[in-house]
């Protein structure tokens, strides 16, 4: 049997520990490792599944009954933690000690034209508005929680209250400057951030303008 204390997590987080480091198991299995009735590991099992979590599959012997095995799914990754983002900065680390600032902002700037090329399409026969909600969209699925608004001067402006990469980027800034440049280019406007999380602020924030507008002031002052 397992020694769990109350200090490592809630029933459920110990049963999803244990299929993920001993699985597949049975209701029985579970039982006797956690130290608690089957009707309890069972209740908890049959959620997990409803959840998409867990799923179960039956493996006939050649004598009695037939097992049923429970496994973790996909799905269930995410609730197990990443260090994506140190293994990230040390990679970038490596080769900024190795071959130098340079090398590490060529491959901002190829991580930039790689998504320029995948999301410039999106953005064909639209207008800027269209451009701007799309963009939105794209930031969304990235994890970054942005929203969009129009402001009465017809510009526009899109904060993001995530940022997926801000242990880089609060080391590395050239991975701001390239999620600058492609806006631009992806929305073909000019863009101005006012606010940035890397630098502490409360959310990265991008002020857009129709190019012609700007053009149109400039050319007053």
């Amino acid at each position: 049997m397992m020694k769990m204390g109350q200090e490592n997590g809630s029933t459920r987080h110990l049963i999803m520990t244990l299929l993920k480091t001993k699985g597949p198991l049975t209701i029985g299995a579970l039982a006797e490792e956690l130290g608690i009735t089957e009707m309890g590991v069972r209740r908890h099992v049959l959620q997990l599944e409803q959840e998409g979590l867990a799923k179960t599959k039956v493996v006939r012997q050649a004598m009695g009954r037939p097992l049923h095995m429970y496994s973790l799914t996909e799905k269930s990754e995410e609730y197990f933690p990443k260090s994506y983002h140190n293994l990230a900065l040390e990679l970038l680390r490596e080769l900024d000690y190795g071959s130098g600032l340079e090398a590490v902002n060529t491959l901002f700037e190829g991580r930039r034209r790689r998504m320029l090329t995948q999301y410039a399409p999106m953005m064909e026969r639209r207008n800027l508005e269209e451009r701007v909600a799309e963009l939105s969209s794209i930031q969304n699925a990235g994890g970054y929680m942005a929203e969009w608004n129009r402001e009465e001067d017809g510009s526009y402006v899109i904060r993001e209250y995530n940022c997926p990469i801000r242990q880089v980027a609060t080391q590395y800034r050239k991975a701001c400057q390239c999620e600058h440049s492609l806006f631009e280019e992806l929305l073909d406007a000019k863009v101005t951030r006012s606010e940035c999380m890397a630098e502490g602020g409360q959310c990265c924030r991008y002020a857009i303008a129709p190019k012609n507008v700007t053009d149109k002031t400039s050319e007053k002052s």
